[in-house]
């Protein structure tokens, strides 16, 4: 077969595996190819065929539904679905870096499991990694002075060369930021089911792919199976139409729609961005605006793709190249949503209605615009909601009604995977250009760039931009994670301000006590100009342009410049792993390898807790996910209030009698465990000993991830919750019954009735793991894996050896039909 976008010469397609509404959307790849549909075997066969594609013709043609770009990418992804709705899909591209990796990896040596898909994995290091100068690096451990930090560093050298995969470390010019290099190297394409053990993997969802974070033990499971088992999400689509108005990025778009959603709008959705705002942003604005949807509560977000896109794309090492672009492209064009699908939840913007927007409180969804005022509690009428405001602002040491341009800032922050690409550092440059000569940081205020990766530094000083940060009182740093969690040495010190282009206000996020504003990288270079946040606006006028026009000129590089490595296979994997086995095998026995104890019946005290939109900042700090183990994390359970600035205890409950001996926490409000896929919560949880977490609802990754290791998160409506919390404030047991399903109180109150997904039910009742419940599966993954190759060839990374089917599908013969 000779034209472009056609298949291999034979393929035998099963609707087990391969959706009609696929099947369909395949004759774009090849306008006149053939697919016949046996409506007796119901399986389709695209025929061999000579020099030309044949004409495409149905027979019959299958019948399909309108369907969701989200809709599209999952049903391409299944490899199996049993009666309750859980579903085995396949995963395409893996990112792997030092904090969420460690304890998988032992998972894998433990188990004598290889990598399965090494070319579908990319590691790099960018938590932990200090940001200060590297002109005097030479190894790890001279240069990274933390213990825990260098040893989360070299144990993930240690694995990357142990299991053959490719790895950007601290010598490499293309090490940063996972969510910056991914896309960067075209690693990341349209189509695909991209993870990492990140929360802020929704970054790639930019690219019209189905990309989320996932906690270490998932982490684990891809590495062995190269899948995932999930349960599908409802579609959400966020339409922004209208015109923006002068200064408002698309981070300011994303904190207005978060605003307006909520910090859980999106709980249990893909979000899917629309409208004529997000057709015009570039590639950087919708990563930015996809990165922050996990903030909205959205398990991932997406953008349909574009000739933006496919402009982006061309010339990444990693991209399709030749005609095997030709191929992809074709297909990614088909990456959109039908006329007339439905969405379950919809919501629109008017883009009119977004000014330059800031945060005020612990939450993302605590925006003004820059001209409004900080909230004042008594306006609201919710008890609940005027407590949380009362709480952030005591945190946040703000009087109600106080204009946003009054508040003086400490520091400012231009970084993280949210906002550290060339074209945000553009941005943050030509505001200081825009302030003229006399534009410096204000006195007595910090002001840091960190570029998301080698490349972008590079690339940054080609044009110009580092000296114009210089210049400006700017502190220009190495690539890195930073101060947007606070992992390194880059830390808010306790009632410091700071003005960031990160993704996260929460409480204590940027270092304890620490005080964070959220904003886009213009308003950020607008408020260390002025020491207090500003409107950028007042750099945007005729004054700043003829600032502008009379500053220094920057030429604008072309990033194809920076992007000249070499491309090479992962290499093979170290000596110490020969006695792996070459293949995955299915296990007999699934509780061979367990890794959770049966969960049936858990009596225990309770403690009671009255606060909403509990975040994992809050479960565990950053400053304790340096572990390298799952266990070890007693104390680092909600850290910041059970803990002093001078190490003693507080009087926080947790440090109550009887309260330390709980086994079951009960939260009255809603939104459990929101914020990161960092698995070291429920760890800490499980230390500290609590097997039970009842609330009225739940972050999606965090009850995924309470599930994983063993403990039964429990969702009751809020009366319920508040009834047992009053139980629990009196020091009563609760006994949670996992066989029948239901709460039961000392207090003698009627059972609390619940439901848990079946599967999950069934793995704790029994001590199952999920990894060794998969690989019986084995046979079904690899007959994908064959599939997958020949329809998506260009999905294959380099120095792919594929593997030998144990069902391997008979070569198809022609028929007529």
């Amino acid at each position: 077969m000779q034209g472009p976008g056609c298949l291999p010469p034979t393929s035998m397609l099963t609707p087990s595996t391969v959706s009609s509404n696929f099947l369909m959307r395949m004759s774009y790849l090849c306008p006149s190819m053939t697919i016949s549909w046996h409506p007796q075997c119901s399986t389709s066969y695209i025929p061999p065929l000579d020099n030309e594609c044949l004409r495409y013709a149905a027979m019959p043609e299958p019948v399909s539904q309108p369907k969701t770009l989200y809709d599209k990418i999952w049903d391409d992804h299944v490899i199996d679905v049993d009666e309750n709705g859980l579903t085995l899909i396949y995963i395409d591209r893996h990112l792997v870096f030092e904090v969420s990796s460690p304890q998988a990896f032992d998972g894998l040596r433990d188990a004598g499991r290889p990598v399965r898909r090494p070319d579908c994995t990319l590691a790099t290091v960018d938590h932990n990694v200090p940001t200060s100068s590297r002109k005097n690096f030479t190894t790890v451990a001279d240069f990274v002075t933390q213990p825990e930090s260098r040893a989360q560093i070299t144990t993930l050298e240690e694995n990357v060369k142990a299991f053959g995969l490719t790895y950007f470390g601290m010598t490499d010019r293309r090490q940063g930021i996972v969510h910056i290099i991914g896309p960067e190297e075209g690693f990341t394409i349209p189509g695909i089911a991209c993870v990492c053990g990140d929360s802020h993997t929704s970054t790639h969802g930019a690219f019209g792919c189905l990309a989320f974070g996932i906690g270490t033990s998932e982490v684990e499971h891809v590495l062995a199976t190269q899948t995932l088992l999930q349960k599908k999400s409802k579609n959400m689509r966020v339409t922004v139409e209208g015109t923006l108005n002068e200064g408002v990025t698309s981070k300011d778009v994303i904190l207005h729609i978060i605003g307006v959603i909520g910090i859980a709008g999106g709980t249990g959705c893909v979000i899917e961005y629309a409208g004529n705002v997000v057709r015009g942003f570039s590639m950087e604005a919708r990563m930015s605006m996809c990165n922050m949807s996990i903030e909205g509560g959205a398990r991932a977000g997406m953008i349909a793709p574009d000739d933006v896109t496919f402009n982006y794309l061309r010339s990444r090492p990693l991209a399709p190249k030749g005609l095997l672009w030709d191929q992809a492209e074709a297909y990614w064009r088909t990456l959109k949503t039908d006329e007339g699908a439905k969405f379950d939840i919809e919501v629109h913007i008017r883009a009119e209605d977004i000014v330059p927007t800031v945060t005020w409180g612990t939450s993302p969804q605590d925006v003004v615009p820059i001209t409004g005022q900080v909230p004042d509690p008594a306006s609201f009428d919710d008890p609940t909601k005027r407590v949380a405001v009362e709480r952030a602002l005591g945190y946040m040491g703000l009087a109600p009604n106080t204009p946003m341009e009054d508040i003086k800032i400490d520091k400012v922050f231009i970084g993280s995977c949210t906002n550290s690409r060339i074209e945000d550092l553009r941005s943050a440059a030509k505001i200081i250009l825009a302030a003229g000569p006399d534009g410096h940081v204000s006195e007595g205020v910090y002001a840091m760039v960190v570029p998301g990766s080698g490349l972008v530094k590079q690339q940054a000083e080609a044009e110009g931009l580092d000296a114009v940060f210089k210049r400006a009182g700017f502190d220009w740093r190495e690539a890195g994670c930073s101060m947007c969690l606070g992992m390194n040495e880059d830390q808010l010190s306790p009632g410091e301000r700071c003005a960031s282009t990160s993704n996260r206000n929460f409480e204590g996020r940027q270092g304890p006590g620490g005080r964070t504003h959220l904003l886009s990288p213009a308003m950020a270079a607008a408020a260390a100009l002025n020491g207090k946040l500003t409107d950028v606006r007042k750099y945007l006028g005729a004054e700043g342009q003829a600032k502008l026009a009379s500053g220094p000129k920057l030429k604008l590089a072309d990033p194809s410049d920076f992007l000249t490595d070499p491309v090479i296979p992962p290499p093979e994997p170290t000596k110490t792993l020969d006695d792996l086995p070459v293949a995955l095998k299915p296990l007999p026995d699934a509780e061979s390898s367990s890794k959770v104890d049966k969960f049936t019946v858990l009596r225990g005290i309770a403690v009671p807790l009255h606060m909403e939109n509990i975040d994992t900042d809050m479960i565990t700090p950053s400053r304790f996910l340096k572990v390298l183990k799952r266990t070890g994390l007693k104390d680092a359970l909600f850290a910041n209030l059970r803990w002093g600035a001078d190490g003693k205890p507080t009087d926080f409950i947790l440090n109550r009698e009887p309260y330390t001996h709980a086994k079951i926490i009960i939260c009255d409000k809603p939104n459990f465990g929101c914020g990161s896929s960092r698995e070291h919560a429920p760890w800490s949880l499980k230390d500290f000993g609590i097997m039970c977490v009842i609330a009225p609802s739940f972050a999606d990754i965090f009850k995924n991830n309470t599930f994983q290791n063993g403990i039964l998160p429990v969702a009751l409506p809020e009366d319920d919750c508040r009834q047992l919390a009053e139980d629990g404030e009196q020091g009563l047991e609760l006994e949670v019954d996992l066989v029948k399903q239901e709460v039961r109180s000392a207090s003698g109150k009627l059972a609390f009735p619940f439901t848990v997904d079946p599967f999950r039910r069934h793995c704790l009742l029994n001590g199952l793991d999920d990894i060794a419940l998969t690989l019986q599966k084995v046979s079904k993954i690899e007959e994908f894996e064959v599939q997958r190759s020949q329809v998506w060839p260009w999905l294959d990374g380099l120095g792919y050896k594929g593997k030998v089917s144990i069902h391997a599908p008979k070569q198809a013969k022609r028929l007529d039909w």
